[in-house]
């Protein structure tokens, strides 16, 4: 901005000339006001992701890193169809794809892999599931490593690398659905070393006959993608080290400003003007502010699932932009924080430097010691020395006298992908009553799948119709349905009113999933319509119980047409609520079979999950008559009548015939016991007259004989009302 500024003043008054001239003194304020970027080492990119450059180098990774890799082998995508339909009828084919490929993570040896990142989701768990169908193969970059099978396979035992030396990993088959059919962004979470690092890893296979024990502390991965320079000059703040160049071998060790301080003799003078100190033999200087010491840590935080962190140092902050360092390792913030703090203070007091001149050469005065100096405060190490005509001339630098101390850090919230395990399957099928729209399939079977978290991928649908062999129906989708068992029985009640005595407990699949309360209105219009064994209810209120249970009270009971199953309700039977997710099956392709069971497979199950249907038939079959009536003409006869239901009919109303959901109205009205029927009329009208005489016979013949009324429909017979004969 001042550049800007000044120039404009600048060409305003001395023509082009004054105009640079503006310009030079403006940048010089625009440095001393608002600093140019001060930033150290390799920049850190936020995350990287998978590439497939040719020619590009493989980093050494060291402890724990997430890595992005290069795919250095793969397939053409493979192309999976799947027809479902049935012989007759419509058919829809679905396509996904599949490809193999193998990914480099490091050229070095590695011990293995934990989690994997596909576009920012988790591939692979902590516990080493995949999430998505496919197999995995780590090649950890031994120099024995022999050939991928798969690679050996497509490329031929002559063209095939064993890529030794390199660690890589391979995909085969991997499902690709989940990433719009495309090779996912992919990220690696490597374990090259379990053991505290150390300068000497960095160095190992890169320089020979040295040593480094200088432990790296705080660090738990670090990634060297450049020259061996550059990765030690972003560690030398924070962790210093003697480099000892002067016997047979490199040595370097961690700085000697712990070991005991050498108190150097008294300054020599000299009697040259030229000479710094003159007569007093030592010079004291001070770095200027714009020696900016470090400020700003960039790092990868562990935490927050390798994403880019950074920490300040504790201090006053100077004019300008401050100084940070971009260093490529993995820590926990407080370890940074720790690190940021010490190389601060180290750098602010490393500002004061000392000339001082001494005319004996001591050997164990050399770079790197710590001495004390007469009659000065403090210790200091020499950074320099060097042989003059009137003596030994060393620069010295104030070591700090303060160590950082104790400090926390906290790395932020992290916004993690959930890693949930893959539980398996629980499957409930059921068909369920017409609901009356010409557009809704008849029958109408659902397939109801879930599992005890929300990592469950879903699953694939089959039907098995009795023969062994599972014909494909599709997936079922990932949203989990509201499905589970009943802990408790739930008592016989009356279907013809509201149920409050009664209640349920159950457990539902997963301690996530809830249910919720209805009003009476609600109930109404259908609410909380749940398959409880074969009885359809409706429930006013669900009481949470913890650990996935809950008790369900207020219940409308029979609905659907499933008055006959009030009774021989059982603990342990299945629970459905009809309005959760569900995937709606085609009828033709699961077929007629009465054993017919519904089976899922999902990567969570290590054998098919199968049901047997519920209630089947009760989308086909009219609703048994109700409210059947004895009464005497006045002829003696006995006429029977009763009310009909119809299909899809549900909302009762008074006064008015339901339509007839049906081609015709015909009744199969028989007399006998359970195990003989002894007459049988077909009625066309809801009503059946008998004379005394022709009662009187039949109760001749079978004394305990009762009346069963059904409707028959254009599909299957109702469920029938039974009721005993009239009192003569």
């Amino acid at each position: 901005m001042a550049t800007l500024i000044l120039s404009a003043v600048g060409q305003f008054l001395g023509g082009p000339v004054g105009s640079s001239i503006g310009a030079l003194i403006g940048r010089q304020i625009d440095a001393r006001i608002f600093g140019g970027g001060n930033r150290e080492g390799s920049r850190l990119a936020e995350l990287k992701i998978t590439t497939s450059s040719y020619g590009a180098a493989i980093p050494r990774h060291f402890g724990r890193m997430r890595v992005p890799g290069q795919v250095i082998w793969a397939t053409d995508l493979v192309e999976h169809s799947e027809r479902q339909g049935s012989k007759g009828g419509p058919s829809v084919t679905s396509y996904n794809y599949s490809a193999s490929f193998a990914v480099a993570l490091s050229s070095r040896q590695v011990q293995s892999i934990g989690r994997i990142w596909a576009d920012g989701k988790l591939l692979r768990g902590e516990a080493g599931d995949l999430k998505t169908a496919g197999t995995l193969r780590l090649h950890t970059g031994t120099g024995d490593q022999a050939p991928d099978p798969l690679i050996v396979a497509a490329e031929g035992a002559a063209q095939c690398p064993a890529y030794r030396g390199l660690a890589y990993v391979v995909f085969e088959d991997l499902q690709l659905s989940d990433f719009g059919n495309r090779i996912p962004s992919l990220s690696f979470e490597v374990v090259a070393d379990q053991a505290e690092l150390s300068l000497a890893d960095l160095l190992d296979g890169v320089i020979e006959n040295f040593a480094a024990a200088v432990p790296l502390s705080g660090i738990a991965g670090f990634s060297n993608e450049g020259a061996l320079s550059e990765a030690l000059a972003a560690l030398e703040p924070f962790f210093p080290v003697d480099c000892d160049a002067c016997d047979e071998r490199l040595e370097l060790r961690p700085d000697q400003r712990e070991s005991p301080a050498l108190l150097l003799p008294e300054a020599a003078t000299s009697s040259n003007r030229d000479d710094f100190g003159g007569n007093v033999g030592f010079a004291r200087q001070r770095g200027g502010e714009t020696e900016a010491p470090l400020a700003v840590l960039r790092y990868y935080d562990v935490d927050r699932d390798y994403q880019p962190g950074a920490q300040r140092a504790i201090g006053r902050p100077l004019p300008g932009q401050p100084r940070s360092i971009d260093l490529p390792a993995a820590m926990a913030a407080t370890a940074a924080r720790q690190a940021v703090d010490t190389a601060s203070q180290r750098a602010a007091w490393g500002r004061q430097t000392v000339s001082w001149r001494v005319t004996q050469l001591d050997p164990a005065i050399r770079p790197g010691q710590t001495v004390r100096l007469p009659e000065h405060a403090g210790l200091w190490q020499v950074r320099e020395w060097e042989w003059r005509e009137h003596g030994v001339d060393l620069t010295l630098a104030r070591l700090s006298p303060l160590s950082a101390g104790q400090v926390s850090a906290h790395p932020g919230r992290p916004n993690r992908p959930p890693d949930l395990t893959l539980a398996p399957t629980q499957l409930v099928a059921c068909e369920v009553p017409w609901d009356g729209n010409p557009g809704t399939p008849v029958p109408m079977i659902l397939a109801l799948a879930s599992s005890a978290n929300g990592g469950w991928p879903g699953a694939s649908l089959y039907v098995d119709q009795g023969d062994g062999a599972l014909l494909p129906l599709g997936p079922s989708g990932r949203t989990r349905a509201v499905i589970g068992t009943a802990s408790t029985i739930l008592q016989s009640a009356s279907p013809l009113l509201y149920d409050r005595q009664s209640s349920v407990t159950i457990a539902l699949a997963g301690e996530d999933l809830t249910l919720g309360d209805a009003t009476m209105r609600q109930l109404a219009m259908g609410a909380n319509r749940a398959v409880l064994g074969s009885e359809i209810v409706q429930f006013a209120s669900a009481e949470p119980l913890g650990e996935g249970e809950w008790r369900l009270s207020g219940f409308l009971r029979g609905r659907g047409g499933t008055e006959t199953a009030v009774t021989g309700h059982q603990a342990g039977e299945v629970f459905a609520l009809l309005g959760s997710a569900g995937t709606i099956l085609n009828a033709e392709a699961v077929g007629a079979v009465p054993s017919s069971r519904i089976v899922a497979i999902g990567l969570g199950d290590s054998l098919p999950v199968s049901a047997t249907i519920a209630l089947r038939g009760i989308g086909m079959r009219p609703p048994s008559p109700v409210h059947p009536r004895w009464q005497v003409d006045l002829d003696g006869s006995y006429r029977l009548t009763w009310v009909r239901r119809a299909r899809g009919g549900w909302l009762w109303q008074d006064g008015v015939d339901l339509p007839l959901a049906e081609q015709s109205e015909v009744y199969d009205v028989t007399f006998g016991t359970p195990d003989a029927v002894l007459i049988r009329w077909e009625p066309a009208l809801p009503q059946l007259v008998l004379s005394p005489t022709e009662l009187a016979v039949m109760l001749a013949a079978a004394p305990s004989g009762q009346f069963a009324i059904r409707q028959r429909g254009d599909r299957a017979l109702s469920e029938p009302l039974l009721l005993d004969p009239p009192q003569q």
